[in-house]
């Protein structure tokens, strides 16, 4: 039986929300169980003496989030990563798995901005702020006329830098500003028909050594079933179209009685050109599941001009 569980996370105020769930949600289905919450620093935090910088692909893109994390469990120094599972890589290190989730949060995008309603309100020229690649070019496949820039930080940064006029709007998840009790700054909910979510976005993701028996077991009594077959689905089709940083990629799976519809869209970063695609079918297992996500993400990416992926 295990006795002590140690959990890695970034020390965002956001991380440390996320990982406060998870750790409440362990304390109470485990009352016996020591949780311990340590925070690390990763390279992706964001540091004013960066400026508005892309996360670098070369440098590991997105997954500049976790890889600190991700070497302290391989050297079980930790037991798990707490992520939100949008910022999550397509494929993940040897020896990581990433199986169990708590509940879905809202997944969709905010539109925010202390100057306008919405985009249509914005004259030609406008600033978005985003480093969010498809955010940028969904946004321009819609609104050419706008100009987008890149915006880093984490969520308070960046409400911050809004408001002092930096931008004239920004998008943000809907799920981390409800977390962090901030969802007063939504200007407007953007549905997935008009933007559709990144990948996993408002599902937090628990990050394990693949073999660890007892620590998978103690995660099992808090992972959402529900969440976990639309999770391995858009995983399953951003793995086929290969998502990185540098792909402007969304993914949404919607699972109502036994069947589930999954959007999936990849456009150019300049809005140029854009692709999207959906799929409907019976997913009651993480194979059906798998297999669905697949299934659209082959389908879709013969239609990709060469060098978008």
């Amino acid at each position: 039986m295990l006795q002590k569980l140690r959990i890695g996370t970034r020390g965002s105020l956001l991380a440390m929300t996320q990982t406060n769930l998870v750790a409440n949600a362990l304390r109470a289905a485990h009352p016996d169980l020591e949780v311990e919450i340590i925070e690390i620093l990763t390279s992706g935090d964001w540091k004013p003496a960066q400026g508005e910088t892309r996360l670098m692909e070369a440098k590991g893109g997105k997954g500049q989030f976790a890889h600190e994390i991700e070497q302290r469990i391989l050297a079980d120094e930790i037991d798990c990563g707490i992520h939100s599972l949008k910022d999550m890589p397509s494929f993940l290190p040897d020896g990581l798995v990433i199986d169990h989730f708590l509940p879905r949060e809202d997944p969709r995008d905010a539109f925010v901005s202390v100057k306008y309603k919405s985009f249509d309100d914005m004259p030609e020229g406008s600033v978005v702020g985003t480093s969010s690649l498809r955010r940028q070019a969904f946004l321009l496949s819609k609104y050419p006329h706008l100009k987008v820039a890149p915006l880093r930080g984490n969520v308070p940064t960046r409400l911050e830098k809004l408001a002092q006029g930096q931008v004239d709007a920004t998008f943000l998840a809907v799920a981390g500003l409800n977390r962090l009790r901030l969802e007063s700054h939504i200007t407007r909910i953007l549905e997935p028909q008009e933007f559709l979510p990144a990948c996993g976005q408002g599902i937090v993701g628990i990050e394990i050594r693949a073999r660890d028996a007892d620590v998978a077991k103690a995660f099992e009594a808090i992972s959402c079933p529900h969440t976990t077959l639309v999770a391995v689905a858009e995983r399953a089709a951003l793995q086929v179209l290969d998502g990185s940083c540098h792909t402007p990629v969304g993914a949404y799976a919607q699972l109502k009685d036994g069947r589930m519809t999954l959007d999936v869209a990849v456009a150019q970063p300049d809005g140029s050109e854009f692709f999207a695609d959906d799929i409907e079918g019976p997913v009651t297992s993480l194979e059906e599941a798998r297999t669905l996500g697949q299934v659209i993400g082959h389908r879709l990416k013969p239609r990709l001009p060469e060098g978008l992926l």
